[in-house]
């Protein structure tokens, strides 16, 4: 080592064209690695569709709004073939990175509030113009210039109230729904989610090679396997489902803007990107790499031109989805950057959206063994947020900004939950509340300080 060090000060270039040459190869091996399709990475790639809850957004929000079987189909096709088209884009030529598209959670409650008072077109409308603002954006590059976003403090604090907000839908689904739901909690249920969570634990924590690769997908068979065994599934549906369909042109009817449903959709999709944010800074962070500018600029225009048509065709927003960027940190994908199982699931999702009775089949998996796989999926979130934080550079001003957004994110929701209207819209959700509660805060306590002793000292420079 102590011969080396001579050597990098006299030939610095001889040095940085090493580097480059060495970061060339490694590149060149990760490119020639990604173009592998193998047993394994289609095993992988089906994990993620299984994972995922692509399917799960659609047919909660149609069985809650109550939409007729044909509208219901539609709404499960559109998601399913745009989450595929835009996940095969991403992860190929824009972002670039393994990651799943798909609904956004943010915007469940919107869409079943809008669908009940029969106003679903206003809702798509609403979705379409967030997206087309949002898309003007990035391509303009004015998103670049909102970077202060992507901090680690802001990032970090997403990323664990985005693993908080999906372990309260897991334990509902754990359990079995809610007090008094038919099941909560009974033995049965406990069961079947228990299995499943401690195998992908187990598998996934010590097991080596295919099992630990594929956890999650062995922790789904066997749980939906139980669930059968328990008499808890019930796949007779399906038979009622037709095996091709077509997405219909604004199903709904044509555009009509209501701005008191525009408002909160806009704040939705504001949170949709704060959301996706935090999964492509998750995935970099797993991966060991370091996000770029272009990355942040293709991957939110991506989403944005996939919401846009999803809108148009009966679905809803497409976003990056935290539980598969999960699936990074506890199988090889990782380590190994490599981006063919995304692809291959990109791949399944757009063949399921043109089989209804395919997507009706991943739509029946009980409860429990849904609650049981996202479970860890949540954990790893959380810890994820947690590192990221702890990169941050540790002071009290940074400590208190910490502090506060994760308290406001999770615990003002709750205490603000009877407001009605578009308050409620945006107090009800906890990443948009600690998402604004980080920026606003690390603004005041943090950068503006900063900012004011920086020109006290240039003004005790100059004087001097």
């Amino acid at each position: 080592m102590a011969n080396e060090k001579p050597s990098t000060q006299t030939q610095p270039h001889g040095d940085a064209a090493t580097r480059k040459k060495t970061e060339t190869s490694v590149a060149e091996a990760g490119s020639s690695a990604e173009k592998k399709v193998t047993p394994k990475n289609a095993l992988l790639g089906l994990q993620h569709v299984l994972v995922s809850n692509v399917w799960l957004d659609p047919v909660f929000v149609a069985g809650a709004i109550g939409l007729p079987l044909a509208l219901s189909s539609n709404m499960v096709n559109a998601i399913f073939i745009v989450s595929g088209l835009v996940t095969l884009i991403q992860a190929t030529k824009l972002v670039r990175l393994p990651i799943v598209q798909g609904p956004s959670a943010a915007f469940d409650a919107l869409m079943i509030a809008a669908g009940t008072a029969g106003s679903l077109a206003a809702a798509g409308t609403s979705i379409f113009i967030s997206s087309l603002i949002f898309l003007v954006l990035c391509l303009t590059r004015v998103i670049e210039k909102l970077r202060f976003l992507f901090a680690p403090i802001v990032s970090g604090v997403i990323i664990f109230l985005v693993g908080v907000s999906l372990s309260g839908f897991t334990l509902s689904e754990f359990l079995g729904g809610a007090p008094g739901d038919r099941g909560f909690a009974d033995p049965k249920t406990l069961a079947v989610s228990i299995i499943t969570c401690v195998l992908v634990v187990v598998l996934s924590q010590f097991g080596k090679g295919m099992v630990k690769a594929l956890s999650y997908l062995i922790a789904l068979i066997v749980g939906t396997a139980l669930s059968l065994a328990f008499g808890m599934a019930d796949f007779s549906a399906v038979a009622s489902k037709p095996w091709l369909g077509l997405p219909k042109f604004m199903p709904y009817g044509g555009f009509d803007f209501n701005a008191a449903i525009f408002v909160p959709f806009f704040i939705a999709y504001l949170v949709a990107i704060m959301e996706a944010l935090g999964v492509y800074q998750a995935a970099t962070e797993i991966q060991g790499t370091k996000l770029q500018d272009r990355q942040v600029r293709y991957g939110l225009a991506g989403e944005a031109a996939g919401s846009a048509i999803s809108s148009l065709i009966g679905g809803f927003t497409t976003t990056a989805y935290p539980q598969n960027v999960a699936l990074l940190k506890v199988t090889d994908e990782g380590k190994t950057r490599t981006r063919v199982p995304v692809i291959i699931a990109g791949v399944v999702f757009v063949v399921l959206g043109f089989i209804p009775k395919a997507g009706a089949v991943l739509s029946l998996i009980p409860s429990p063994v849904i609650g049981g796989i996202f479970l860890p999926a949540a954990a790893s979130l959380i810890s994820t947020g947690f590192n990221t934080l702890r990169k941050v550079e540790s002071d009290d001003r940074t400590q208190v900004v910490i502090g506060l957004s994760l308290l406001l994110g999770i615990a003002l929701p709750n205490a603000l939950s009877g407001l009605e209207g578009g308050a409620h819209v945006f107090f009800s959700n906890s990443i948009l509340v600690g998402a604004f509660s980080v920026v606003i805060l690390k603004a005041l306590i943090i950068d503006l300080p900063n900012f004011i002793a920086r020109h006290a000292d240039e003004r005790t420079k100059q004087a001097e």
